[in-house]
């Protein structure tokens, strides 16, 4: 087993499948749940526009975050996975900073390059250069979080004594998960920010890759022990001959798979709370950080059975 103390964050549907359409204020109730039943925290997805036929509606990552915020007190709240390119990077720092103070420093910032070139063009970003987008906004905002004054030329921005105050709770910065799956992504997790965030990865897929991670940060002179590791995986709790099969056609439908990675649907638990206790232990045993849960259709029932019948025996054997 492993030494650490694996955390159990928890996802938020603030999309769904039109025509559904998904409830601010219910959101915001289920953060609030969420608090009361011992996860360590909340995460929302993250688009503007996503989907044409079908569309998925879904709510702005940030502003429904910092409404749980200003209702709860322990639970952190986190990006998973804030598409960077996409947005001004000295707005974008302001925001995360206010929502670190909204939080008392529960903001966990999990970012990534992005995938849906049609969200791009709309928002007039080049989507060929998102990559290289991403790493100069990574500067701004690590400067601008960091530094009294800033000077610099980040074309488009001209930071002439730019100096952005109040600086985040955390110290020196709320942590930065970068997500993504290819290795020039796998350097920038273990070079620019605090860890990797990934997205439906099997256990033995996870280990893998996250032994690149750590090597990436050893070759940089980081100590690879200091980085955070995360996963989301895909849950649903019940008879396996009864649930298997709704699961898998919901990861069919209404979940994508980045066909450069190693995301796969997989990667599910599924069964009885025994059973999906022993295929999570697996990976409790790569020593990863946290996982954060994607409840089968975010039913009540699911969550419950993941915060009454699951999270407490995992973390009786992790003692």
């Amino acid at each position: 087993m492993a030494k650490k103390q694996t955390e159990f964050g928890i996802a938020m549907q603030n999309f769904t499948k039109f025509p559904e359409m998904p409830s601010a204020q219910a959101l915001i109730d289920y953060g609030v749940r969420m608090e009361e039943l011992g996860f360590e925290s909340l995460w929302a997805w993250d688009h503007i526009l996503l989907g044409v036929v079908p569309n998925f509606p879904i709510h702005e990552a940030l502003i429904i975050l910092t409404a749980v915020a200003a209702r709860t007190t322990k639970i952190k709240v986190g990006t998973g996975i804030l598409v960077m390119p996409v947005r001004n990077p000295v707005i974008l720092a302001k925001e995360l900073a206010t929502i670190d103070h909204v939080s008392n420093g529960r903001l966990l910032v999990g970012a990534a390059v992005g995938w849906y070139k049609r969200e791009f063009d709309s928002l007039g970003v080049d989507f060929t250069k998102r990559g290289k987008i991403m790493e100069q906004s990574l500067e701004i905002i690590n400067r601008l979080w960091t530094e009294h004054h800033v000077d610099g030329d980040y074309p488009p921005y001209t930071l002439r004594g730019a100096t952005l105050y109040p600086k985040p709770v955390q110290k020196p910065r709320p942590p930065i998960l970068i997500g993504g799956y290819v290795d020039a992504v796998l350097k920038r997790a273990a070079t620019k920010g605090d860890g990797w965030l990934t997205y439906y990865y099997t256990a033995e897929s996870f280990a893998r890759t996250w032994a690149k991670v750590r090597n990436f940060a050893e070759e940089a002179g980081r100590n690879p022990d200091e980085l955070i590791s995360t996963n989301q995986l895909p849950i649903c709790v019940g008879p396996r001959a009864k649930v298997e099969g709704p699961m898998r056609e919901w990861l069919q439908t209404e979940w994508d798979y980045a066909s450069w990675s190693e995301s796969t649907m997989d990667s599910a638990i599924i069964g009885t709370p025994d059973e999906c206790v022993e295929q999570l232990e697996k990976h409790i045993e790569t020593g990863i950080d946290r996982i954060i849960f994607v409840p089968y259709r975010y039913e009540n029932e699911q969550v419950d059975a993941l915060a009454k019948d699951i999270i407490p025996k995992l973390k009786a054997r992790m003692k």
